[in-house]
Formats: structure tokens, C-alpha cells, sequence
């Protein structure tokens, strides 16, 4: 099974090269790259990928900025095979991540989404251990398991214990499903759950194969002390409560509605964004407890 390997970037340089030598140091060699700059202000990129000299990576530059979205919505366009990964830009792939992804999507025909372990490094290479993967570890299943349907939603609805640049998955899934418009901050969430309201499965094995980078400059981290990822939060939740209830999945609808992980998450920021003085972020994490 070639493996499509669909790397949308905008950001750090260096780890974003460090990203790409993690695939090309990959045990199994049977897979393409294709890379789509949302236009980082950087004129050297181009040719540092022309030198690397191999032909399974294909570079590509946007003319206009699309965004987070849209961005990941264009590199969907480019899927060829039976395998998928949308890796992170500033992630690394440990050398038997493709060769892990291939032996467990021939093992488990059924599932759709492929989960490895996960080790969190920070912006500077050394293991990172946040209140943010403390969380992760209590929600995510105690050994390798097959989760598929309400199941599958209510499990990620009630902490998101997902790492999404680590995850693979099946071409005809991820290309007819897509990601939402509209959703810098929860389209992975939103995807997983749209897999399992088409009756679709998420197989999770604890082999570490992949390493994910969790750093105070992520758009994401900002986001989150700044307290504007909690109002797209917010609305998604409601959503995902109106979908599972329609559904009769009324287990999920309540974990939704609740989303109890998300409100602990924006209570654990209150001191930080008021340390740094984002006031407009303490009324914004402060009203989130309490919608």
C-alpha cells in the first residue's frame, strides 16, 4: 500500500525541515509527499526541497494565503492512493510510522482512522508532558482497541485524546467526508466525528510511532490563552449535540452538550491569560465556564 503523505505548511523553517527528513528516513519506503505552502514569507523553501532530490516529494506554493482550512481542504485534492496521513508541519515521524500505518490498515480492515502512540516533544526536541497531555492520557483507552460508531463519538466528545498529525487514514473515507468549511480549531474533531456518524471506526495501538510537538507558539496555543478557540468550540459542540441527537445517540448528545473537558480546559487557562494581562481572553475562558 503506497501511502500518501499530504504536509500542509505555514510556519517555523527549521522544524518544518525536520519534519520532512522524518519521512524520508521512513523504514518503509513506499510513499509520496506532497507539500503545500500556504505561502510562508521564506524564498528559500522552494529550493531546499528541489535539492533534496527525490522524486516522491512534490512541492507546491499557493498564490493567495487560503488559511488553516483551506488549506487542508486543497491538500485532500491531491490524494492518489489507499492511504492517508495529513501531517503537521512541525511534527516528526518516527522511522516505522508508515510501516506501522500499512500493517495495521491489513489487520484491521474494518476501521477507517489509525491511531499509533503517541511521545509530545516541545519546540526545543525535549519530551513535554502539559496539563494538556496529563488530560489526554486519562480519556484515552488503556490498551489497543477497535471503537467504532457512538461509541467512537462519545469517546473523543468527552476528551479529545487524539493526536490528528499522527493519524492515518483511508483514502475513500477522509476524500468523500472532507473537513468542514469554516473550522480552523476543531475540523479534526469534526471529521472524526462525521466518520462515526457514517458508521465508520477508529482503531487505536499503543506502539509509539510518531512524535508530536506541543509549544507555547502554535497558533493553536494562542488561540487557546487568548480564549478565541473556545467560541468555535462552543458552536461545534452544540452542532455535534443537534447531529448525534438527530442520530437517536443520545449518550453523545449529552456528552456534547455538556463538553465538560472543553469548559476544564478554559478554567486551566484563567491564571495564565490573566498573568499576562489578555483581559479581553480571561472574560472570553470566563464565559465559556458557564455556556
Amino acid at each position: 500500500m503506497t501511502v500518501d503523505i499530504l504536509f500542509p505548511y505555514y510556519g517555523d523553517v527549521a522544524l518544518m525541515k525536520q519534519a520532512v527528513k522524518s519521512v524520508l528516513g521512513q523504514t518503509e519506503r513506499d510513499w509520496r509527499m506532497v507539500v503545500i505552502d500556504d505561502g510562508y514569507p521564506d524564498d528559500s523553501i522552494p529550493g531546499w526541497f528541489n535539492s533534496l532530490g527525490d522524486e516522491r516529494v512534490t512541492y507546491l506554493r499557493n498564490e493567495q494565503n487560503l488559511g488553516a482550512n483551506g488549506n487542508y481542504r486543497k491538500a485532500l485534492t491531491f490524494v492518489e492512493n489507499e492511504l492517508v496521513v495529513v501531517m503537521g508541519a512541525d511534527d516528526v515521524m518516527l522511522p516505522n510510522y508508515i510501516e506501522w500505518l500499512v500493517a495495521a490498515a491489513q489487520a484491521q480492515p474494518e476501521a477507517q482512522i489509525f491511531q499509533p502512540g503517541v511521545f509530545v516533544i516541545d519546540e526545543h526536541n525535549a519530551p513535554s508532558n502539559t496539563l494538556v497531555e496529563k488530560t489526554k492520557a486519562v480519556y484515552r483507552p488503556k490498551r489497543t482497541t477497535l471503537l467504532k460508531g457512538e461509541d467512537l463519538a462519545v469517546s473523543i466528545l468527552r476528551g479529545d485524546w487524539l493526536y490528528f498529525p499522527s493519524l492515518g487514514w483511508r483514502a475513500e473515507t477522509i476524500t468523500e467526508l472532507g473537513f468542514r468549511e469554516g473550522l480552523d480549531v476543531v475540523q479534526d474533531m469534526a471529521l472524526v466525528m462525521d466518520v462515526a456518524m457514517s458508521g465508520g471506526a477508529l482503531y487505536y495501538d499503543e506502539t509509539v510511532a510518531f512524535m508530536y510537538r506541543r509549544h507555547q507558539a502554535s497558533d493553536s496555543s494562542w488561540r487557546a490563552l487568548e480564549g478565541t478557540r473556545f467560541d468555535e468550540e462552543r458552536r461545534f459542540f452544540q452542532t455535534m449535540a443537534d447531529e448525534m441527537g438527530a442520530l437517536g445517540w443520545t449518550k453523545a448528545a449529552g456528552v456534547a452538550k455538556l463538553h465538560l473537558s472543553s469548559r476544564l480546559h478554559a478554567a486551566s487557562l484563567l491564571p495564565r491569560a490573566a498573568l499576562a494581562r489578555k483581559w479581553n481572553g480571561v472574560r472570553n475562558l470566563a464565559a465559556h465556564l458557564v455556556r
